[in-house]
């Protein structure tokens, strides 16, 4: 069930989705102007301890290529439910996706391709969901995504234990801000946000840390045509992940980047960087979703005032 809390002010629209389990996401949607071409659709999965809001001037620019756009704030995350950082449990946020992509494709044109794009955290997610067939989906956009946590030995031992014995146990999770773009300003606005937040529970802590793995391994037989991009200098995944994933995967299905000199957050980099990773970007989706006759109001919620 999707209720309607419209910003008259903007295209953009902020609703409440009710999930299969009866928990409330926060999503907010970025529709194209009524009647005007849509190429497709694109929907965002942000990363851990931050939220969809901050995707803003990446869907603003997804628009200005003839895409819509909709996105929602995973579960413990900005506005959604559940503690900061929790997990109900192994399969939460894949069945969340599930309920996103179903709710989006009732509202799409028949025929419309639907774009998944995930970043770190939510780039696991997208593709660990995309691995195990769970919905269809036409394509797939990962950046930076979490595919190796760079545990070490200790951190693994405790991962074995702990989500047992104390799976809703929360503690920082560890990531130091500094290194999410060159751009100062944009590191200050994170750290700032009331909507970001640095937990993580004994549970997602495991799920990211199975999960690379097991996506990695799943890339040989990869079919979903996919655009991986990710960072060179990133402190805050190990691009090792990316690199093993772009290696094994179909050079025929899945197009790789690495953008050496970048840190973590591509799309929030300094402009000068950021650039060529909007020019990769616009140049693989346009290539794929061509314009057609389809014409689009609102993903997830209703039309805007």
């Amino acid at each position: 069930m999707i209720s309607d809390d419209p910003t008259p002010s903007t295209l953009t629209t902020f609703t409440t989705f009710t999930a299969s389990d009866g928990e409330n996401l926060a999503v907010q949607d970025w529709p194209l102007p009524q009647g005007e071409p849509c190429r497709g659709t694109v929907l965002l999965v942000h990363g851990l301890g931050e939220h969809v809001g901050r995707y803003d001037a990446l869907a603003r620019r997804l628009n200005d290529w003839g895409f819509a756009v909709g996105g929602y704030d995973q579960y413990g995350h900005g506005k959604s439910a559940g503690p900061r950082g929790g997990l109900t449990s192994d399969m939460r946020l894949l069945d969340d996706l599930a309920d996103l992509v179903d709710a989006t494709r009732a509202r799409m044109p028949a025929g419309q391709p639907l774009v998944l794009l995930g970043h770190s955290m939510g780039g696991l997610v997208a593709s660990r969901f995309v691995s195990l067939h769970l919905r269809p989906v036409d394509a797939l956009v990962l950046s930076s995504p979490a595919l190796d946590a760079g545990l070490g030995a200790v951190q693994k031992l405790l991962l074995a234990t702990l989500p047992r014995i104390a799976p809703n146990l929360r503690v920082g999770n560890g990531l130091d801000a500094q290194y999410l773009s060159h751009d100062s300003a944009v590191v200050a606005a994170y750290l700032a946000d009331p909507l970001c937040h640095d937990r993580i529970s004994a549970r997602l802590a495991r799920f990211i840390a199975d999960g690379g793995p097991a996506t990695v391994a799943r890339a040989a037989h990869w079919s979903v045509p996919t655009l991986l991009m990710w960072a060179g200098s990133d402190k805050l995944v190990n691009p090792a992940g990316s690199r093993a994933f772009a290696a094994a995967a179909p050079k025929a299905v899945v197009h790789s980047h690495c953008f050496e000199p970048l840190f973590h957050e591509l799309f929030n980099e300094s402009p000068e960087l950021a650039e060529p990773v909007f020019d990769l970007l616009r140049e693989w989706l346009v290539r794929r979703c061509p314009v057609a006759d389809w014409v689009h109001g609102p993903i997830l919620g209703k039309k805007p005032f």
